[in-house]
């Protein structure tokens, strides 16, 4: 059945909300019915005399462990600002008890992953006061539960401002894991075996990048797996590595496709340069009656937010959140790549030049509209097992609006199927609530409770060829139109899975880390933990679109794919991208 709500039983998130109460109690009875936990003493400073400059105090106390501290600290070199945050995180009485078995009061494996400084894109309505003080944000992943929590820090008043739990989800490896990882592949004996030597102890590459098999520990237990590769000639061995257990659980052939290019010359980009200016801080645009703010994520790609059409708002924010990968429709095996900033992120795949901004124009050269282009690449692409994603965002004068996304090859294998995971969030001009349709071959029919469907070539569409609708309590709104490879970029068609869910601002508001697994090919694609049955009429909605794509390496009939040719007599890289993605239209009142 493609078309249906989720069972309460199956729903992650009933138990993430759950979290908040336990939250709330824990703190009324730790920090004494209200009150907020003395920070550590620090040193006063010499005071300043009247016209002289003043210098921000260093960071002279960082509080020691609590001895009751059952979390693994970051197992990397920290500066002072990163081992404070840390500290405070780790110290937390909430922190130890979420990693804590509630039955028995034994500890869980739970472990730092990362400490980074909180960007824009971090912060939601819950840690406000993070754009007036200095905050970090710790990453904990409790490897028993298969739960991520996102500590934000203040470390200005050494105290924790917020927790975020995201169940069934799992932060980017930190070194030490990629390594770890990288050295159970490298003695396996299955990998010797398979490739026919024992390889170098760096030979493997996309260590640090997570995936999944199906049948095994890594989705039958949420297990934390990654999936060293080795490269050889024409094909890819996968060590799909399980670090819960630490053990190898499977290795696993792809095919290139034919690849008798060259290799591609490397470029020396300047990175800071695009960290600085689009990473730390947003940047407002005004085009064509359109207003917004952009900025890049640590690994939700380019983010639009408070966009806003002729005055009205019509976007709270949107942002891809994961690309998925498979290989192997039998085995059912891949990656899970985020997008993001190049320096202090958890993405895999990252910006390596700043967004683009240009005109779009009709067939007779006028100008209609504009777009925002952001490119995602490997430093070796399109050589195998390197990846590029572009993120684009089109804005016309008459009101419409597309969210889209492409692969640019080349990936790890000539069978692989992509999923791309937008979450957009619209907004009412009033502030009021939206109602989510669905156009079922007469009328529109009203979702009133958080779902999902799989669209197919044979779902009907209006005349115009609309397949949603969101309506605000005035009658205004959009209607949705999937992609089917009618907006002339090459795109075949989406066949997207569509999940309305009602938004509460620790389901996505902030950055996300990796969502769900890579590699189910059902309705099981991430935002469905978001859905517990909440009523979607006259509500505040979030709509996940999830296009599935499949590459194609045939001559004459490449998509998805990428590879070096030769023109006048050198080397150069041809793509054949595949571009998915909703159009927006407005209705007319």
């Amino acid at each position: 059945m493609l078309h249906g709500l989720l069972p309460a039983d199956k729903n992650m998130t009933t138990t993430k909300r759950l979290l908040l109460p336990i939250l709330i109690l824990s703190l009324l009875l730790l920090a004494g019915c209200g009150k907020q936990e003395t920070p550590a003493p620090v040193a006063p400073t010499a005071p300043v005399e009247q016209g002289a400059t003043q210098t921000a105090p260093a960071i002279i106390a960082i509080p020691t462990l609590s001895p009751a501290n059952h979390i693994t600290p970051l197992a990397e070199e920290l500066d002072e600002k990163q081992q404070l945050a840390q500290n405070v995180a780790m110290n937390s009485p909430l922190l130890q008890k979420l990693t804590t078995d509630p039955k028995t009061g034994q500890p869980l494996r739970a472990e730092v992953f990362g400490v980074y400084p909180a960007r824009e894109s971090d912060i939601t309505s819950e840690s406000e006061i993070c754009k007036t003080v200095t905050c970090y944000r710790v990453d904990i992943y409790n490897w028993a539960t298969n739960t991520t929590y996102v500590v934000m820090v203040d470390i200005d008043n050494q105290q924790v401002v917020n927790v975020d739990a995201m169940p069934e989800t799992s932060p980017e490896l930190p070194p030490h894991l990629i390594r770890e990882a990288m050295d159970i592949a490298v003695n396996a004996p299955e990998v010797e075996k398979e490739l026919g030597f024992k390889p170098d102890p760096d030979a493997p590459t996309m260590a640090g990048v997570k995936t999944t098999f199906n049948n095994t520990a890594c989705e039958l237990s949420h297990h934390l797996c990654v999936a060293p590769t080795f490269e050889m000639k024409d094909k890819a061995l996968w060590a799909i590595v399980d670090l819960t257990d630490k053990k190898l659980v499977a290795v696993r052939w792809t095919d290139y496709g034919d690849y008798s290019g060259g290799l591609p010359t490397e470029e020396t980009v300047e990175r800071q340069d695009i960290f600085e200016e689009y990473c730390r801080q947003s940047h407002e645009l005004e085009k064509d009656g359109w207003r917004m703010d952009f900025i890049l994520t640590a690994s939700d790609g380019l983010r639009l937010s408070d966009v806003a059409f002729q005055g009205e708002p019509v976007l709270r924010s949107v942002k891809l959140v994961d690309y998925h990968v498979s290989y192997s429709t039998q085995d059912q095996f891949g990656y899970s790549d985020a997008i993001g900033c190049p320096m202090f992120s958890s993405a895999a795949v990252v910006a390596m030049s700043p967004p683009e901004i240009g005109p779009i124009t009709d067939d007779d050269g006028q100008e209609i509209g504009f777009y925002i282009n952001q490119d995602f690449v490997h430093p070796l692409w399109p050589q195998p097992c390197n990846y590029r994603y572009n993120q684009r965002y089109e804005f016309y004068k008459d009101g419409r609006f597309r969210v889209m996304a492409a692969n640019l090859g080349r990936g790890c294998g000539n069978d692989a199927v992509y999923r791309f995971l937008y979450r957009i969030d619209p907004v009412a001009p009033d502030g009021g609530g939206q109602t989510f349709a669905q156009w079922d071959g007469s009328d529109w029919k009203v979702w009133e409770k958080e779902q999902w469907f799989k669209e197919t070539p044979d779902t009907p569409l209006t005349p115009e060829g609309y397949l949603y609708r969101i309506t605000n309590q005035d009658d205004s709104g959009y209607y949705i139109e999937p992609n089917r490879g009618q907006f002339g970029d090459g795109g075949r068609g989406d066949n997207a899975f569509t999940y309305v869910v009602k938004h509460h601002p620790d389901e996505g508001d902030a950055d996300m880390l990796t969502l769900g697994v890579c590699c189910n090919l059902d309705y099981r694609q991430g935002p469905e933990v978001f859905i517990d049955g909440e009523s979607i009429v006259d509500a505040d909605i979030v709509i996940w679109y999830v296009p599935v794509v499949e590459n194609d390496d045939r001559p004459g009939h490449e998509y998805c794919w990428a590879d070096k040719v030769v023109e006048n007599g050198m080397y150069v890289t041809k793509i054949w991208p595949c571009w998915s993605g909703p159009m927006f239209i407005p209705i007319s009142k």
